[in-house]
């Protein structure tokens, strides 16, 4: 008697979260020292080299300074991260779902089979995967607006803060949970298209890498270097999309309150008085953290996937 056919099992939601969780902790330590800088860039109208503005951080404050609102990013990075994972994971589940033709059809061709030869691999396409990327900056942003909110701040304004903690009530006595929140708008017009660019050009490059490498998607693994170059281009591409709506995001977020009615208005404001290049402020920065920071983040994430491999 055939046994009726079972649809593979999908990795472990926990999984998905816990892994992302450890990429965002290798991402702020590998990349918050020039994220401080392109903030520096996008806010102020000084004109200096990415480096020469890192040495004279680094001279005048040490290590400590171009670590500067670091905590910000640490304690929402990695359940942001986290969050991101088990966003694109559910985003991939819902896709799946949704295409009911591709289920139905596998489960005919496997009528009289055993369960085991059912339980392939569902083969997302590259449009699916982006799909399942951008669902996975809603439920990010609710962590990554007040974030960034926080770390912008601290960045831009360190002497009127004494830490995290300082910043969060002073913003928060400033004008409650909706001050906090200021910039949500923007950080999901940025992040939505920017995760859409980082988790699809991340499958992208690795299914062509293991194309080139002759290793099997199914049985394989890339191997740690690819997995870095992999994670690098993804998080280039990230900001590649990203960095127009993270100037207007940075703008607003810092500016006193009062002086911008939302993001729109920061865009004529920014249009009128610096022109489309404003736009692409703090690209360069964002450009030589994003190698290393997103593959420092993959690679964290693939390395901890599987120590975490029992939970599937």
């Amino acid at each position: 008697m055939a046994t009726s056919p079972s649809k593979p099992k999908p990795d472990s939601a926990l999984k998905s979260f816990l892994s992302g969780g450890v990429g965002g902790i290798c991402t702020v330590i590998v990349g918050h020292p020039f994220d401080l800088i392109k903030v520096k860039i996008q806010t102020s109208a000084q004109q200096a080299s990415v480096f020469s503005m890192l040495t004279q951080t680094f001279q005048k404050e040490g290590i400590r300074g171009i670590y500067r609102g670091v905590s910000a990013p640490l304690v929402a990075i990695s359940p942001m991260f986290a969050v991101s994972f088990w966003g694109y994971d559910m985003g991939k589940r819902i896709v799946q779902a949704v295409d009911e033709r591709y289920i139905a059809k596998h489960t005919n061709n496997h009528i009289g089979q055993d369960a085991a030869a059912a339980a392939v691999a569902y083969p997302f396409t590259i449009s699916q995967l982006c799909l399942a990327g951008g669902i996975s900056a809603l439920p990010t942003t609710l962590i990554m607006a007040p974030s960034e909110r926080l770390k912008c701040l601290l960045q831009i304004h360190p002497e009127r803060y004494s830490g995290l903690w300082d910043c969060a009530k002073k913003v928060y006595a400033e004008g409650g949970i909706q001050s906090v929140f200021r910039g949500t708008g923007a950080t999901l017009l940025r992040d939505v298209p920017g995760s859409i660019a980082w988790f699809g050009t991340y499958e992208l490059v690795k299914k062509g890498l293991m194309k080139v490498q002759k290793i099997d998607p199914e049985s394989g693994a890339l191997s740690p270097l690819a997995v870095l170059c992999a994670g690098g281009v993804a998080g280039m591409a990230c900001w590649g999309v990203s960095i127009p709506a993270d100037v207007l995001k940075s703008r607003f977020q810092t500016a006193p309150a009062g002086t911008y009615s939302g993001v729109m208005d920061v865009y004529r404001h920014l249009m009128k008085e610096e022109g489309p290049g404003a736009l692409f402020r703090g690209l360069r920065p964002a450009m030589i953290r994003a190698f290393p920071a997103n593959a420092a983040c993959f690679f964290g994430m693939e390395v901890s996937k599987k120590a975490f491999a029992f939970m599937d």
